[in-house]
């Protein structure tokens, strides 16, 4: 069965953006940056990976879910189709329809969708942003691993890892990495 993976940056304090959706702070490049590209390349957009002249096989997933204001985020500056290689799905209730034909939006029902997609053969899963929708899936139990690339900074308030309060849950730390910058990418398996 494929997995779940909630693969994100986030602030030391737990935040993956500001209230408005920007990324101030966030680390742009770095040792970390080579690293992630190594391990995850499926995960940097299209415009990062044309900037680059690089396109390299996906290692991990094919499928990339995300929240609607996750998208919006490149659709503000004109990137209707941000991770072309992978299988995208949008969810939100209020957009009616999608602006790119190979960008799927799901406005009912994204638990069914996912387990859905988990029985499907192929790579994992990946939930790129979308707090509401991180709490929606962690509610059921279906987000089996979250690796989280903390960046060192507080931000202080912005968007949280999760939009609600969710059950006290046990994780087990399965790998992690410290950077010179001081970024620190941490795999946990949430344990059910």
């Amino acid at each position: 069965m494929r997995e779940l993976k909630y693969y994100i940056a986030c602030s030391v304090d737990g935040f993956i953006a500001h209230k408005d959706g920007s990324f101030e702070g966030f680390l742009q490049e770095g040792e970390h940056i080579t690293d992630l590209l190594e391990s995850f390349p499926e995960t940097f957009p299209v415009h990062f990976r044309d900037a680059l002249g690089i396109h390299p096989e996906n290692k991990c997933f094919d499928v990339v879910l995300m929240g609607r204001k996750t998208y919006e985020v490149g659709l503000n500056v004109g990137i209707t189709n941000p991770y072309p290689h992978m299988k995208q799905y949008v969810f939100s209730r209020s957009m009616k329809e999608s602006p790119e034909r190979n960008v799927e939006l799901v406005s009912e029902d994204a638990v069914a969708l996912v387990k859905s997609l988990k029985n499907q053969t192929g790579k994992d899963i990946w939930i790129c942003g979308g707090a509401d929708l991180a709490t929606t899936l962690f509610a059921e139990k279906l987000i089996d691993k979250l690796i989280l690339k903390v960046n060192p900074f507080l931000m202080g308030s912005g968007i949280p890892l999760f939009r609600e309060a969710i059950a006290q849950t046990d994780l087990e730390l399965t790998d992690s990495k410290i950077y010179a910058n001081g970024v620190l990418v941490l795999h946990y398996r949430v344990i059910i």
